[in-house]
């Protein structure tokens, strides 16, 4: 059906009884019947229709294949969204890269949004005859968004003939007598002529003295634009809307942020450069000034990327080695970004365009590149749309590739979802909006912290912490400070204001008072031993809260035992007969200040989960806390902590001005490794550092930090009805340490299926060959090994069999024997050092071998029994 005569041959008057019916019920008379040009017969002609319609159902009816196809608006996209007019003429032509004809009918939200001007200025009549006669030029900014160089302006050369574009940016407006030198330069030898006018605004940039002289060197004749009259400098001024039209339109479409715009005016310049123009009657400024065709074959649409971003380093990184889904944007768009039922108010090219949209916190999977081993970083020192500047790869068109597929890990193991951001985001505004002093006289202006102070005074007094003596007169006494923190609870409300006296310990002297002072805290491997034992046999966890320092851990009794973990102020208290939980909490309610708080959910940091399956622990919030502190909220996450053969040197790149944030980073990342066991590897390698650190080495670490954002909710799981077995692994590479040659060993040690410790640590001396370090390995996991079995053996938990340990070198196993045999007292030097006390320990311990420590050892082929000798 069609509402155009002239559409039809063969037009012959309807008599039938048939009319249209229109969706809004009403019906519409035929006129006519005939035949279209489209090998269509028997079409109807309606004049009053609004558009030309054909029925698919009647097609398929007849047998027909009914293709849709979006490729005329994937050109649009791909040629930087041209008018209408001009893509047809692209499509429908024999330039190189097309080969098929498009019928055009496009409806481009983005175009509409991205191309609101206002009414053009009227067109000069005089054009130069031969290229490079007449040069416009303005400068456009400052920008109100940086790029990622730091450039905030640009400046544009088009030529009056062509009307070929050059752009440079610029961080200053005092660079565009430097760029207008670099582009004469670029122009006498490309083309072997001069330029003989220069038409520009009367900006104070093209007016220097210096400027001005040069020109007359030269012999090149200024032609400056009246003040307040842009239409005198029209080309450049509408060449500028132009290019901003398009960048506005490519970053709304693509959803990329804004500090991007370099890489769109970019892209739009390449773009424009090869159109054809109504200025030209329909020829492109390439083929103006270079007498050929442009090819369009290199092109993709923008956002889906060739140039790969480290937003860490602040570095591009170019390969060819790249698949494009040109359906898939790197950044997320937004489906607020083009929208009908929502106003968006656009700048015009003389204004900001930096609040378009906000920048987006994730990708889409599926961007698939690869690095090349020496990196190249992008440079602007030449105009960007010189063709031989912008080489590219021809690459096949590629196949449009969708997942719609989410992957969700199963919830197996009783750990939060990581879409459950709600307790985050209060934990981290809770945290953020509590001011916390640094100093007594800033905490001493709020009743909060002078309270929090004189109950913590109260405390200490109630304790009978210190006794008042006179003080020696050749003994200078420590000093003492406030320290204030807020303790949250797991929503992440605050629960109270803390204020500590704290003796300040730095100013002890090694010798003289140097191990005296210290306060009662639970070695975290013991922490994760108890809470293993506890899943496993279980038992009842609670928490306590004192004011007071307590010393108390272990008793047993004829009904069972019961263990009592304290660091600091903070209490876990576990055991085999809750009669006996009850009846300590009680006596030390009575005796101490305490808080119950209940059945242990969270303890200093650590988020305690409990499930059938058994108890799962993690720091959620904590690594949450962590990005935020990081500042990486909106970067996006990793799959891997590290680098693969990524080797940190000492004094590689530039040193930080303000080492505060690397230590605190890094410090805050070992405390997360305490149920973090994946990053180790890589938190030891980042903690070389701490006294010297380099731009490189906090780049590693926020890429840990982007690693733990994306795995926050990972953690630790110690199952139900666990074995209490202990079992070893340990490992070591060789030299791993580029500065020192030293070798980095490895270790872990299960109770059960349960992972209760482990570490990763550089050697303290050079290995000669890769089974030393391997031995040294194992020897600090056996001294591990020592020490959790006489922690067990407290615990009512002994073993009588060897405890495995596992290693993956044949020839440290096969000497173990050997050295044990021939040189007793070195390979004890090398495997365990032991004082006489811990001696006694483990001797009880191992009372079935009375002389002899005994410790299997297994590889893949290997399992013996080894004696070593004491």
């Amino acid at each position: 059906m069609t509402n155009n005569p002239t559409a039809l041959c063969h037009v012959r008057p309807y008599a039938g009884q048939s009319s249209i019916q229109t969706a809004n019920g009403s019906s519409l008379p035929i006129a006519a019947i005939g035949d279209a040009s489209s090998k269509f017969t028997d079409v109807f002609l309606a004049p009053q229709l609004s558009t030309n319609l054909i029925s698919v159902g009647q097609l398929v009816d007849n047998n027909c294949a009914v293709n849709f196809s979006d490729l005329s608006m994937v050109w649009h996209r791909r040629l930087g969204h041209p008018n209408t007019q001009i893509l047809s003429h692209v499509l429908n032509s024999d330039l190189p890269g097309n080969k098929d004809r498009y019928s055009l009918s496009l409806e481009c939200d983005s175009c509409k949004l991205g191309k609101s001007k206002t009414l053009p200025f009227p067109l000069h009549a005089s054009r130069a005859s031969h290229c490079f006669d007449l040069i416009h030029s303005d400068v456009w900014g400052p920008s109100p968004v940086s790029s990622h160089e730091k450039f905030k302006y640009y400046v544009t050369f088009i030529d009056d003939h062509s009307r070929f574009t050059w752009v440079y940016f610029l961080r200053s407006k005092s660079e565009v007598f430097r760029t207008f030198t670099e582009f004469l330069a670029y122009v006498d030898n490309q083309f072997s002529t001069s330029i003989k006018t220069l038409r520009t605004d009367s900006g104070g940039e093209y007016l220097s003295t210096e400027f001005q002289a040069f020109l007359a060197s030269k012999g090149i004749i200024h032609q400056r634009s009246c003040p307040s009259t842009p239409q005198q400098n029209g080309v450049a001024e509408r060449k500028n809307r132009h290019l901003l039209d398009v960048v506005r339109t490519l970053l709304l479409e693509s959803s990329v942020p804004s500090m991007f715009w370099v890489e769109a005016l970019k892209t739009a310049t390449h773009l424009i450069n090869r159109l054809p123009s109504q200025v030209l009657h329909m020829e492109s400024p390439y083929f103006r000034l270079f007498a050929k065709q442009p090819s369009y074959d290199h092109l993709r649409i923008f956002g889906c990327g060739f140039v790969c971003y480290d937003p860490t380093l602040h570095r591009t990184r170019i390969s060819r080695n790249v698949i494009f889904f040109e359906n898939q944007h790197f950044f997320p768009v937004s489906s607020s970004t083009v929208s009908s039922s929502s106003t968006v108010v656009l700048p015009s090219f003389e204004q900001q365009f930096s609040d378009l949209h906000p920048v987006s916190s994730r990708f889409q999977p599926g961007i698939v590149y690869t690095r090349r081993s020496r990196p190249q970083s992008l440079s602007v020192a030449h105009p960007i749309s010189d063709p031989t500047t912008l080489q590219m790869q021809s690459v096949a068109a590629p196949s449009v590739r969708r997942s719609s597929r989410v992957s969700v890990p199963p919830n197996r193991y009783g750990f939060p979802s990581s879409s459950s951001g709600n307790s985050i985001s209060a934990l981290t505004a809770a945290l953020s909006k509590f001011d916390i002093p640094t100093c007594y006289s800033h905490a001493a202006k709020h009743d909060c912290w002078r309270q929090a102070m004189q109950e913590e005074i109260a405390a200490l007094e109630a304790n009978h912490t210190w006794d008042i003596e006179p003080c020696p007169p050749t003994i200078v006494p420590l000093g003492c400070k406030w320290v204030y923190s807020v303790k949250v609870r797991s929503d992440g409300s605050l629960d109270r204001y803390k204020a500590r006296l704290v003796a300040l310990g730095n100013n002890q002297e090694y010798g003289v008072n140097y191990e005296e002072t210290f306060a009662p805290v639970a070695k975290m491997t013991t922490v994760r031993t108890i809470l293993a034992l506890a899943a496993s046999s279980d038992w009842p966890l609670h928490q306590m809260d004192s004011k007071y320092d307590t010393s108390l851990f272990l008793r047993k009794s004829d009904m069972g035992i019961v263990v009592l973990l304290v660091y600091v102020d903070d209490i876990v208290i576990t055991g085999s007969d809750s009669a006996l939980l009850g009846q300590l909490k009680t006596h030390l309610s009575e005796s101490f200040h305490m808080k119950d708080l209940g059945s242990l959910t969270y303890f200093l940091g650590l988020e305690v989960h409990h499930s059938p399956s058994g108890i799962s622990l993690n720091q959620h919030k904590y690594a949450s806390d962590l990005v935020a502190t990081a500042g990486l909220q909106g970067a996006t996450s990793v799959d891997t902590p590290m680098e693969l053969n990524v080797k940190l040197r000492k004094e590689e790149g530039d040193l930080l001005a303000d080492p505060s944030l690397y230590r605190k980073l890094v410090g805050s990342l070992v405390y997360l490794t305490i149920t973090r066991p994946d990053i180790s590897f890589a938190v030891q390698q980042v903690s070389q550092f701490l006294q010297t650190p380099r731009h490189l080495h906090l780049a590693a670490v926020r890429r840990i930090i982007r690693y733990v954002q994306g795995t926050s909710t990972r953690g630790l799981f110690f199952p139900a009805g666990n074995s209490t077995r202990l079992a070893a692994y340990s490992d070591a590479d060789w030299a791993g340490c580029a500065d020192t040659r030293r070798s980095i060993t490895g270790w872990c040690v299960f109770l059960g299926d349960a992972l209760i410790s482990w570490k990763s640590k550089k050697q303290d001396r050079v290995s000669k060959s890769s089974t030393e370090s391997e031995y040294r390995a194992m020897s600090l996991a056996c001294s591990e090994i020592i020490w959790l079995r006489g922690l067990l053996a407290e615990l009512d938990f002994s073993e009588t069999d060897p405890t495995p340990l596992h290693a993956d070198n044949t020839s440290a196993i096969q000497i173990t024997p050997i050295l044990s045999i021939m040189s007793a007292q070195s390979i004890l030097k090398w495997t365990v050092t032991l004082s006489v006390k811990p001696l006694k320990l483990v001797l009880s311990l191992f009372h079935i071998f009375p002389l002899t420590y005994k410790l299997l050892i297994s590889s893949p082929r290997l399992s013996l029994v080894i004696d070593i000798a004491c």
